[in-house]
């Protein structure tokens, strides 16, 4: 994947977002205060269009701007850990001109762990890290086993669904979900239904690239 394909990746993943706008706007009105289709449409959006006519090779400087255009675009706390992640992402990468699976899995990786420093939550709280974390750590292991790029990418996206659909029964930890306490046990997690759309993204666009 070299920065043209990136860019087309970024447009599809706001296609993406911009069709699931309801979907995540009704999972997050139980949960949450209801914009999250809003903001991650929006986001996405901004951070595909920051990016879509700039010239620049380096895929981590590409990753960084898209993140800087998102941080700008959406700044609510979902849109700031989302931006957080496309930044984290850029900087491991910067330098970067082509992504192999290597390459790949070390976005993934880092893009969560922006995600994690920027909320403080952990793996377990009920976020979008519970349906991020299985999925990257699915694409470290195939990357270090050398499993071929198209499948490697489509069992990150089973994972990151199976991971998505498990956040029903953990107890919410961080946001308006918390205040629920136990009942928050009955429901699907919108932050966690996120990573389960960039992956699913991810596996469409390798497969029909």
């Amino acid at each position: 994947m070299k920065a043209d394909d990136f860019k087309a990746l970024l447009a599809y993943w706001a296609d993406v977002m911009k069709e699931n706008r309801d979907y995540l706007i009704d999972l997050d009105s139980v949960m949450g205060d209801g914009d999250l289709g809003l903001t991650m449409s929006d986001g996405f959006k901004a951070a595909s269009e920051a990016v879509r006519d700039c010239d620049e090779p380096d895929i981590g400087k590409l990753a960084y701007l898209a993140g800087k255009a998102m941080s700008t675009a959406v700044p609510s706390t979902m849109g700031t850990l989302m931006a957080a992640g496309f930044m984290a992402a850029g900087r491991a990468l910067k330098g970067i001109v082509e992504l192999d699976i290597g390459g790949t899995a070390t976005f993934f990786e880092a893009y969560l762990e922006g995600v994690k420093n920027r909320g403080k939550a952990e793996i377990g709280d009920k976020t979008f890290l519970d349906g991020m974390y299985p999925a990257a750590m699915q694409l470290k292991n195939d990357a270090a086993a050398g499993t071929d790029l198209t499948e490697a990418a489509l069992k990150a996206a089973g994972v990151a669904h199976e991971a998505f659909l498990l956040t029903k029964g953990m107890l919410a930890k961080h946001g308006r979900a918390a205040a629920r306490g136990e009942k928050s046990r009955e429901l699907l997690d919108p932050g966690a239904a996120v990573a389960d759309l960039i992956m699913k993204g991810y596996a469409d666009f390798i497969t029909k690239r």
